[in-house]
């Protein structure tokens, strides 16, 4: 016979109703600071981990730099410091030459007006002051170029930017731009913020609606979001130092007229300026200093690993024979610019942006091997290519369309790239131009052979290659003005 109701089993405890969601919500908690607390001890082993492995890398790069580096002792910054108490003590500040060598101050006059206040301060002070201040422009630079790529891969920002820290700072580039105190990675950030605030603005002009996001901004960042004031980076680097006017040149080739009027005007503009602050020493660099290449070094000189750098030491000579190098310079401009176009037009700011310097820096008359900083960009793209191309593969591969590849095995896409950024990056951190360094005309440049003029010219054949076969990343990064982007937009709708 059924159990009559109040027979039946109470399928709740026996507590008061009211202690029923009471205890329920203690259980919830509990479960949920075990729960936070497990996440939180993997986070700390996760965190420890990675922690160990940029300490590992740190290790890795200062012996590198032990290694295969030299000996450095703020050579270059010595002589600016040296040129910047004699100026603002009333001397003429390109008569200044450093004690116990034939070198001074060659920088144009807006150098000097940037760079006076380290007067002030004693030369090593201003030599680690310069220090700090690049390796924060690496952080910033590397933060640019990665954390979009940390983003897509699901990495961890904050690992990515410091594993390439230590790795970027091993090469003969950056090492040498820190150790001789050098200005170039603060011109790279300058340069690339240009690029950035293009990429920014491709991103307003194509987004339909950011109008209301962008007005409720600072001035100052809404500057930045809109790319307003894109080319100002640009004309402050040819400014300071000419070599940057490249990239003027692939404004105008691109077409991106407002980047090319603000960077030409900004150029300009504090170039007046300066002619105004210094007078003497404005008309004396644009009069003379800026001619005058004996100012700088020899151009034969292992360090120099331009165009120009090698092709003097292939004739084995102390000069550069000009006609051949105006010939190959212009026909290796021409190839950069082209290349750098063709990158941007499929959406890769990044590629145009490397490509440029790496031209800039192969087609200058005096390319010291601390100038090449847009290795660590190549780097990158190469890079990134590789893990594009393996993504790709494998997305073909699981739809059955994958035809091709090393080996035919789709998760070898990319291999090809990932071993050639491998190998510039390895050529780079041992650097074999000093293993191999020969000075006219106590010694040839052919003296250890046909290998060893190919070594002490490496890494000039290594730029010049990346120049022609850096690969683009179609629709990775692109940078577009508003018109042209909005063009585009409307012609996709209409299909």
């Amino acid at each position: 016979m059924p159990a009559t109701v109040e027979d039946r089993p109470s399928s709740l405890p026996d507590l008061p109703v009211d202690e029923q969601p009471a205890e329920q919500a203690a259980e919830l908690a509990t479960a949920l600071r075990s729960a936070l607390g497990s996440v939180r001890r993997r986070l700390t082993r996760v965190a420890l981990v990675q922690g160990g492995i940029v300490a590992v890398a740190i290790a890795a790069a200062i012996w590198a730099i032990h290694v295969f580096g030299r000996h450095y002792t703020f050579f270059d910054l010595r002589i600016y410091h040296g040129a910047m108490v004699w100026w603002t003590h009333g001397g003429n500040l390109y008569d200044f030459v450093a004690p116990k060598t034939t070198l001074g101050f060659t920088y144009p006059p807006f150098a000097a007006l940037v760079m006076a206040p380290m007067a002030m301060l004693p030369t090593l002070a201003a030599g680690w002051m310069n220090t700090v201040l690049s390796l924060v422009g690496l952080t910033v630079l590397l933060s640019w170029l990665l954390v979009p790529i940390a983003d897509r891969c699901g990495w961890s920002r904050w690992f990515t930017v410091a594993l390439a820290v230590p790795l970027s700072a091993a090469t003969e580039p950056i090492r040498e731009t820190l150790g001789f105190g050098q200005i170039n990675l603060l011109l790279a950030v300058l340069i690339y913020a240009d690029f950035v605030m293009l990429r920014n603005r491709a991103a307003v002009s194509i987004d339909s609606g950011p109008s209301e996001r962008i007005a409720k901004l600072r001035a100052t960042r809404r500057l930045w979001e809109t790319g307003a004031v894109a080319g100002v980076g640009v004309g402050l680097a040819t400014a300071i130092k000419l070599t940057p006017g490249v990239f003027i040149i692939y404004f105008v080739v691109t077409k991106q007229w407002r980047a090319a009027l603000v960077s030409a005007g900004t150029t300009l503009g504090v170039t007046l300026l300066t002619f105004m602050v210094t007078g003497r020493a404005a008309g004396a660099y644009f009069g003379s200093v800026v001619f005058d290449t004996t100012r700088v070094g020899a151009v034969d000189s292992t360090a120099n690993q331009s165009l120009a750098g090698v092709l003097a030491r292939l004739y084995d000579s102390p000069t550069t024979p000009t006609l051949m190098w105006l010939s190959f310079a212009a026909l290796l401009l021409a190839v950069g610019m082209t290349r750098a176009m063709n990158a941007h037009n499929v959406g890769d700011e990044l590629a145009a942006f490397t490509i440029v310097g790496l031209t800039g820096n192969a087609i200058c008359p005096i390319s010291w091997s601390h100038h090449l900083v847009f290795l660590i960009p190549a780097l990158v793209v190469l890079g990134d290519s590789a893990l594009r191309r393996r993504r790709a593969g494998r997305g073909l591969a699981t739809r059955g369309l994958w035809t091709r590849g090393p080996t035919g095995v789709p998760a070898l896409a990319g291999l090809g790239r990932a071993v050639g950024a491998l190998g510039v990056y390895v050529l780079f951190v041992v650097s074999p131009i000093w293993m191999y360094e020969h000075k006219l005309p106590t010694h040839s440049h052919y003296a250890d052979g046909l290998h060893g003029a190919f070594w002490e010219n490496s890494l000039a054949f290594a730029i010049i290659a990346l120049v022609v076969l850096l690969p683009a990343r179609a629709g990775a990064d692109p940078a577009f003005y508003q018109e042209p982007a909005l063009a585009r937009r409307r012609a996709m709708i209409a299909r």
